[in-house]
This record gives C-alpha cells, sequence and structure tokens, in this order.
C-alpha cells in the first residue's frame, strides 16, 4: 500500500473566514487558514515559490519562480478538466517571510513564521462566499500534501475534480461548512465521489 493510499486527512482545522467590504461596497470573503509545518521557514519558502515544488502540491503551476518581487509568472489551475491560465505579478517577496501575487484575480498571501524547528504558514485568499467550504478543504488537503513533500514522503498532487472525487475532502467540505455556518455544496454529485 502507497503512502497516498494511506492517506486520510485530520479533523477540519486551522481556518476562519473573514467578511469585508470591497471597494464598492460588495461583500468581500477572505479565507485566512493555518498551519504548523515542522519545517524550516527557507524550506517551506522554497516550495511556496519553486515551480517544480509547485507542480508537487499546489492547485496550480507556475511558468517561472514567484520568489521575486516585479516577477510576471504565469499560473496554470492544476487537474482542471480545460486549462485556466492566468498571469499574475508578484507585489511582495520578503524571504522567507511573505509572498504575495494574485491567482486568477484573487489576493494571495502567505507569512512564513519561525515557530519552533518549523514554520507557521498562513494563507489569506479571497474566495466567493459559496466556495469557502470548498476551498478550504481543497487547502487543507494541499497543506497535507506539501507536509509530506517537504518530509520526503510524498503522495502526490491531489487537487481540482480529482481532489473532489476524494471521500476525504467530501468529509472536510462538510466540517468546514458546519464550521462557518454555510450550507455544504453538493459536489461532486454523489455517484462520482469514491472513498
Amino acid at each position: 500500500m502507497t503512502d497516498r493510499e494511506q492517506y486520510t486527512p485530520g479533523p477540519a482545522r486551522g481556518a476562519q473566514v473573514r467578511k469585508d467590504r470591497g471597494q464598492n461596497g460588495e461583500d468581500k470573503w477572505t479565507l485566512i487558514l493555518v498551519r504548523e509545518l515542522h519545517h524550516s521557514p527557507e524550506k517551506v519558502w522554497q516550495a511556496l515559490t519553486d515551480p517544480a515544488q509547485l507542480r508537487e502540491w499546489a492547485p496550480f503551476d507556475a511558468d517561472g519562480s514567484l520568489g521575486a518581487v516585479g516577477t510576471t509568472v504565469k499560473l496554470t489551475t492544476g487537474g482542471a478538466p480545460a486549462p485556466r491560465v492566468t498571469e499574475t505579478t508578484v507585489t511582495r517577496a520578503d524571504a522567507p517571510k511573505a509572498l504575495e501575487y494574485k491567482w486568477g484575480g484573487f489576493d494571495m498571501r502567505w507569512e512564513l513564521k519561525a515557530l519552533g524547528g518549523g514554520t507557521r504558514l498562513t494563507l489569506w485568499t479571497n474566495i466567493g462566499h459559496r466556495f469557502i467550504a470548498m476551498g478550504a478543504a481543497g487547502w487543507h488537503i494541499c497543506f497535507d500534501v506539501l507536509d509530506h513533500l517537504l518530509g520526503g514522503t510524498p503522495i502526490g498532487r491531489m487537487v481540482g475534480p480529482e481532489a473532489m472525487k476524494f471521500g476525504g475532502w467530501q468529509r472536510l467540505n462538510a466540517e468546514y461548512a458546519k464550521q462557518f455556518g454555510v450550507e455544504t455544496p453538493n459536489w461532486p454529485p454523489p455517484a462520482a465521489q469514491k472513498s
């Protein structure tokens, strides 16, 4: 049995949602995810900025490094039925502490803080209200995959429709929906789900 076959995500944790007002008075939702990793900020920084490492855990591929301010990079959504490519410019890259850019028009802000021998990783990302639980479940699994990758026991990227068919994602989606007080989206349809 492979590490991936044995993988089961832990319970929903380390996530919150903040509601703000956008520039035009519209509701703006921010998903905030925190994960403590047993790896140095320098090692985590490389995983956040290096295209080869991003390809192993993140929900997108990058055609260049995200490690320098002003760099323009194309991000391609991983696992999507049709490739969705967006161009971004890194607006903040303070290695190994903070990284900011947009993905598909949504703000992505990463903060890395040394914690003992590891790192407290925090992600702030804008997200549509109806996708909050789904986004939290997806990033939860991405962070687990990242932790395995950095620990030398990679389990392979699980993103997009592939992740949504995974029984652990379904459970996390429901747990985060309950935690945030939102309706659980029924996606994918039950017939497409795997345990």
